[in-house]
């Protein structure tokens, strides 16, 4: 199912994949440069709902206006809160997204109404610039909160982000969680981990607490 919802920005496009009896609704963003056709976001959508989860992909209203960068953060959490009012999701609901839109979650989960956060490659800080950390965001988040994050993220590698953080890895991915040949771990397999991450942690500390 698609739907446009509106926002002070303008429209935003929704594409909904309904689990048949839904223990759990996962709503998740695109990040800054790219939109939902990420592999990861796809490959969630695909697979969620056949184990009891709803999931919504979020397109920002500057994607859909042919936009290929994002406004700055406050517009992107304004468009996001709009999104969600929009959708009313049902809890337990998760709200997520990959890189900006998974800073985007942790800012504004709480006082939406969520359950929990998923970040997807959550950018700790730019490349290069360790000393630009964004951890305020994703510590701050104040709901159970899980970081799949690539080995090789130029934007945090794993072991940048503190221990009571939890996090699974995705060996050897990068930012896109795309993994180089000499991995030796297949691409499909690769988006498989974060699909099996990402439903392991639903079941057990959203959609188990409720």
């Amino acid at each position: 199912m698609e739907k446009l919802v509106p926002t002070p920005q303008g429209e935003a496009r929704v594409v909904r994949r309904t689990a048949r009896r839904a223990i759990a609704e996962l709503v998740l963003t695109h990040g800054a440069g790219g939109g939902i056709d990420a592999p990861d976001l796809v490959r969630l959508a695909a697979d969620l709902p056949g184990n009891g989860i709803s999931v919504s992909l979020v397109e920002m209203p500057w994607r859909v206006r042919g936009k290929k960068l994002a406004p700055r953060p406050a517009l992107i959490d304004e468009a996001y809160r709009a999104v969600l009012a929009g959708l009313a999701p049902k809890a337990p609901f998760v709200l997520g997204g990959r890189s900006a839109g998974a800073r985007s979650a942790c800012r504004i989960g709480a006082a939406a109404g969520a359950d929990g956060v998923l970040a997807l490659s959550f950018p700790l800080h730019p490349p290069g610039k360790p000393e630009s950390s964004r951890l305020d965001e994703l510590v701050g988040a104040g709901l159970p909160t899980l970081v799949v994050q690539g080995g090789h993220d130029a934007f945090g590698r794993p072991e940048e982000f503190p221990e009571d953080v939890e996090l699974a890895v995705v060996p050897a991915a990068d930012h896109s969680m795309k993994v180089p040949r000499s991995a030796g771990i297949d691409p499909a397999d690769a988006l498989g981990l974060i699909v099996e991450a990402a439903l392991e942690w639903i079941v057990r500390d959203i959609a188990g607490n409720r």
